[in-house]
């Protein structure tokens, strides 16, 4: 991963793994979460810099795509945020302990029991643990989801075994209030094909969301709802 280098990806400077704990060094993001970013509520977060996030995740995962890794872990609360320009904070996609060189392949297969974030995790990773870049697609789009809900635990009050079994039956998390309808069908449900191959890829995701404001004109400010502890749900659901 030292040797992935883009403007949206954290800088890896060195790892230590001579003893326990392992120690990760990387660039400092003053921002902290984009999690933590979109909860703040004395952040005014607009359309316009929603979709301008969004297109700069896709623009990491473009470069991760482009080189066979899999990230396994893409969410709000693995993406940092960094200083602003022109009123929008420039992020880059972080954490990548998960991370791997699909090599010859293009399908990972984890190990036999391993533990994912299934609210996150694509239905062929969950139930099969097979990992691919179109399984990171399915978690962009979880992502999304966080990001219109600012900061919002997708599938609240479920566990992780209905959320598994939901989706194996066709289930799909609804539209935010404030999420575009064409943003939800156009991108958000497309990531959540059950089929990984109809699935879009980060390169198609960057260039819809980097052009979506040259045909449009509506930008709002996104409103905020009462908020679930992602945390708590992370562990249930692990």
């Amino acid at each position: 991963m030292k040797q992935c280098q883009h403007a949206h990806l954290v800088k890896l400077y060195a790892v230590c793994t001579s003893d326990e704990p392992f120690y990760i060094v990387t660039e400092f993001m003053r921002g902290g979460s984009l999690l933590k970013y979109l909860q703040n509520p004395s952040n005014a977060i607009t359309l316009y810099e929603v979709m301008d996030i969004s297109a700069q995740v896709a623009d990491g995962m473009m470069y991760l795509e482009g080189r066979q890794f899999v990230h396994r872990d893409l969410a709000a609360r693995n993406v940092l945020v960094g200083a602003k320009i022109a009123g929008i904070p420039i992020v880059k996609v972080a954490d990548f302990g998960m991370s791997r060189r699909l090599m010859d392949d293009t399908v990972y297969m984890a190990k036999k029991g391993t533990k994912f974030p299934v609210l996150w995790t694509a239905p062929e990773a969950a139930l099969h643990r097979m990992f691919t870049t179109k399984s990171d697609v399915w978690s962009f789009g979880v992502l999304l989801y966080e990001e219109f809900t600012l900061g919002g635990v997708p599938y609240a009050g479920m566990t992780a075994h209905e959320v598994v079994e939901k989706i194996a039956n066709g289930f799909r998390l609804q539209q935010p209030p404030a999420c575009p309808s064409k943003i939800y069908s156009e991108v958000m449900l497309k990531c959540w094909d059950e089929k990984p191959s109809k699935r879009p890829t980060f390169c198609e995701l960057f260039h819809y969301l980097n052009d979506y404001f040259i045909p449009q004109s509506e930008n709002f400010l996104i409103q905020r709802q009462k908020s679930v502890s992602v945390k708590n749900a992370l562990n249930e659901a692990m």
